[in-house]
């Protein structure tokens, strides 16, 4: 029995990390070994949680995190730019799998409030486990994968709107009309500030942040924590309030970022609300559990599907498409769990309710996981019995255009004249810097740029780096350089990539880990790469001669 709570917390993560490695050898999702290791931990088992406060207060943190993170990404563009299909299959999962939800709930004996709140938790999909398949298969951008992603987009507007009518209806016993009215317009009121300070005063207050990484970190934590605080001070949730404080942001240059850097803070907190989480889960109900969970189960599993390839049908969609969209829709999410443990906390549904979500949870995510790693295989066994859902004339999935095909790190120090030659190759570019002036500058000038820091991976991956055919960085840093090529060379081993170097020694370093170019200011500059890239382009092959010269000039001045 450990007494401290850094005692308590050292192992229990010991715990989570060697159930993980089990999870992960079974190919299972790691938030399966997190809510298991909650169950061993928690009092079903050996009871090893004693400081029970302390570690609803790491979960709180979390899910406020998560929210934020979600607020900070949620772009409304890309429901916009995919257009009705994304709302018809939204829309036609709330109607039809709450309604199913509702139904089962009732026929179970629960009240009124707990089976439509175990409806609308059905209707929400994972967009944790969604968005790590789909990267991982690098499939984030075929047509099925960016349909996948605008649904769970509505699904987090909808997350919202539930978020805030719990906080509304679950005040001790319910709120009379006058209090919700009151809870309302605070919240509106609240909004409206929010909305004016993002638009008139953080656009300038960030950019002073932004000149460091350390305090713009800060800043972001501050903010997404103080916002969440203010909205629980006038009767709403935490989670609404980190939200809507991430929501605030989500339009600054600097929001990605801002989300790359709290992901790991992030990751740490909610492994420890999942723990939390498996740790309320008894035993006890799960014999009353089993029944109606394992029926929900069907219904997400066969039913989503289902769904979404009539919604795609409809729209004039392929069967391969709607198929796989389906399959990726086919789980709860962690927004279900989350909405019934408010709701739980709330008054507003009872233990059992609290279980059977957690159980569909379990069962979905580890069902669908395997669904959406063999849909390959599994859209060959069945796709002549899907042909009621598709038309003629239908809309064939093809792969879209890479996020960017030219990426520049820095732009200060002659960057300008290689986004020329991006310009006069016609090809899709960006610009990345973490330094605030030459966003502003790049803003004036018209040019496509995401702030962020070259050697951070988690903005790396979420840029697409590993679709870029010509990776250029002006930066001087010999080390962010070095950082930059391995990674470039791990995950894009084809792309082209030049960088700077200050010295002969830094420049032959940068060769010999496979630099396609290096620039030497005294002896090559900008301007005579940017011609370069003008002539050949993306042409490795031009490169290679190029380089090759350039590594003996390289040799014959160091002899000297």
């Amino acid at each position: 029995m450990t007494e401290t709570i850094f005692a308590q917390l050292s192992l229990v993560l010991v715990i989570a990390a060697v159930i993980s490695i089990f999870v992960r050898l079974l190919k299972q999702p790691l938030i399966l070994g997190y809510i298991l290791t909650g169950i061993i931990v928690g009092p079903a088992l050996f009871h090893l949680i004693e400081a029970k406060e302390a570690f609803h207060a790491f979960a709180e943190i979390g899910i406020a995190l998560l929210l934020f993170i979600i607020g900070l990404g949620l772009n409304a563009g890309v429901i916009r730019s995919l257009g009705k299909v994304v709302l018809l299959a939204a829309f036609s999962i709330l109607a039809i799998i709450s309604t199913l939800g509702f139904i089962v709930g009732t026929a179970f004996g629960f009240m009124p409030k707990e089976a439509i709140i175990v409806g609308v938790a059905l209707f929400f999909s994972s967009t944790i486990i969604i968005l790590k398949v789909l990267t991982d298969k690098k499939e984030q951008n075929r047509l099925y994968g960016r349909i996948a992603i605008g649904v769970i987009l509505v699904d987090d507007i909808v997350a919202t709107l539930a978020l805030v009518a719990v906080a509304a209806i679950g005040s001790s016993g319910g709120m009379s009309f006058g209090e919700v009215a009151l809870l309302l317009g605070k919240g509106l009121g609240l909004g409206a500030i929010l909305a004016a300070v993002s638009t008139q005063i953080l656009p300038r207050v960030t950019k002073a942040f932004a000149s460091s990484q350390e305090l713009l970190f800060l800043f972001t934590i501050a903010w997404g924590l103080g916002i969440a605080t203010l909205f629980e001070m006038i009767g709403f949730s935490l989670e609404v309030g980190a939200l809507f404080a991430g929501v605030s942001l989500a339009s600054l240059p600097y929001a990605i970022e801002m989300s790359a850097r709290l992901k790991p803070l992030r990751d740490f907190f909610l492994i420890l609300f999942f723990i939390t989480l498996g740790e309320t889960f008894g035993f006890s109900n799960l014999g009353d559990a089993l029944v109606p969970a394992l029926i929900l189960s069907a219904i997400v599993l066969i039913g989503k599907p289902i769904l979404v390839m009539a919604s795609l049908g409809l729209m004039g969609y392929t069967k391969f498409t709607s198929f796989k969209a389906g399959i990726h829709l086919s789980q709860i999410s962690e927004f279900s769990i989350l909405l019934v443990v408010f709701a739980h906390e709330t008054g507003l549904v009872s233990p059992e309710v609290n279980a059977i979500i957690t159980l569909v949870a379990l069962i979905t995510i580890a069902v669908s996981t395997y669904l959406m790693n063999y849909d390959a295989q599994l859209y060959k066994v069945f796709h002549k019995y899907l042909r009621p859902f598709e038309k003629k004339g239908v809309k064939a999935d093809h792969k879209a255009e890479p996020p960017h095909q030219l990426v520049l790190f820095g732009y200060r120090k002659g960057g300008h004249e290689i986004v020329k030659a991006f310009r006069d190759m016609h090809k899709r570019y960006i610009v990345v810097d973490y330094d605030p002036d030459a966003i502003e500058l790049m803003e004036h000038q018209h040019i496509k740029h995401l702030y962020g820091d070259a050697t951070d991976y988690e903005l790396l991956e979420e840029m697409g780096l590993h679709h870029a055919e010509v990776v250029a960085s002006v930066i001087p840093d010999f080390m962010t350089n070095m950082m930059l090529l391995k990674y470039i060379r791990k995950h894009n081993p084809k792309a082209v990539f030049i960088c700077h170097a200050t010295n002969h020694e830094e420049a032959m370093m940068l060769y010999k880990h496979r630099a396609t170019y290096v620039m030497l200011p005294h002896l090559i500059g900008s301007e005579h790469i940017s011609s370069f890239l003008k002539r050949n382009g993306s042409d490795k092959k031009a490169f290679e001669v190029h380089r090759k010269k350039h590594i003996m000039q390289l040799g014959n001045t160091a002899l000297h």
